[in-house]
């Protein structure tokens, strides 16, 4: 990240006190990784955009509790999570998360002997289900533990243990062209 897109302590202090001009720079420095984050897990642009604006609602009305133990990147992303899910759950769109997981065959090739583009990632990660998605894409991509995720999700550190296997086999199998899975 680069140092201008940085959120330091001094854009945090002015936004504790109010300053409506450091909260704009906040959002003007986060808004495209937000936006990404909630469109990963919703996979919708417009429910994005939904889940991106109430989040920041959010982050204005509880910077105050931040106690930066944290970077605030990185607590950003929970909030910007626990609105996802939020939004998913009231649409019922999140549903049950734990689902049977069917024989597979070993895949061939193993994925890093070969190179992957973005599409073939797209494409997997739209294959799996929302729970499977917002797992993989938590740990993968924004670096959350698994204990970080299972607080975010509501779940218990094993069943992210659990649903990040399989979300890794199923993405595996997508991209290798193997089996398509219900998920």
């Amino acid at each position: 990240m680069s140092e201008s897109k940085r959120v330091d302590g001094d854009l945090l202090a002015a936004c504790r006190n109010g300053d409506p001009d450091a909260f704009e720079e906040l959002v003007r420095r986060t808004q495209r990784r937000v936006f990404t984050l909630a469109h990963r897990l919703t996979g919708d642009r417009s429910e994005a955009e939904d889940v991106a604006q109430e989040a920041y609602l959010r982050v204005y009305r509880s910077l105050g509790g931040f106690r930066q133990d944290a970077a605030f990147e990185t607590w950003l992303y929970r909030v910007v999570t626990n609105t996802a899910m939020t939004y998913l759950r009231h649409r019922g769109r999140f549903g049950e998360l734990l689902e049977i997981e069917p024989a597979v065959p070993q895949p061939g090739p193993q994925l890093a002997d070969r190179a992957v583009d973005r599409d073939e990632v797209r494409r997997g990660l739209a294959e799996l289900s929302r729970g499977l998605r917002a797992v993989l894409v938590l740990k993968e991509m924004y670096g959350l533990s698994c204990r970080e995720i299972g607080e975010e999700l509501g779940i218990t550190e094993g069943a992210v243990k659990v649903r990040l296997h399989r979300a890794r086999k199923r993405l595996r199998d997508v991209i290798q062209g193997g089996t398509r899975h219900e998920v």
